[in-house]
């Protein structure tokens, strides 16, 4: 069984949570919702959860309510483990390229932290 975990900057903060409190009632259910088939299905369907080609392992939550089209980019740390970084609603087709520097760079932070650890 896969366990997601979200990202903290060394403040404590995270910018995923963060993010999520800008979120409707509505929405973070269905985010929610998609989250937990992502932590409970041996293969999850591509429509919730993939790789972004292109990247450095980023890997895109992919939630879609109503009109609303939100992704969550994150990464695994192992085999089980998917480290959740960086939220935003989508507004073309493409995800900009800044939201990926943003869920890569933070990634770097991550394996940094941890290896000082």
């Amino acid at each position: 069984m896969r366990k997601i975990k979200f990202y903290k900057f060394e403040t404590g903060k995270s910018p995923v949570e963060e993010y999520f409190d800008s979120l409707s009632n509505k929405q973070f259910e269905k985010v929610a919702f998609v989250l937990d088939i992502i932590e409970q299905l041996d293969i999850v369907p591509r429509k919730f959860f993939k790789k972004l080609q292109g990247t450095d392992d980023i890997w895109e939550v992919r939630i879609q309510q109503g009109n609303n089209i939100f992704r969550i980019l994150g990464f695994w740390d192992g085999k089980d483990l998917v480290i959740l970084n960086h939220g935003f609603t989508k507004k073309s087709q493409q995800i900009p390229q800044k939201e990926i520097a943003t869920a890569e760079k933070r990634k770097k932070d991550y394996y940094n932290r941890k290896a000082k650890k």
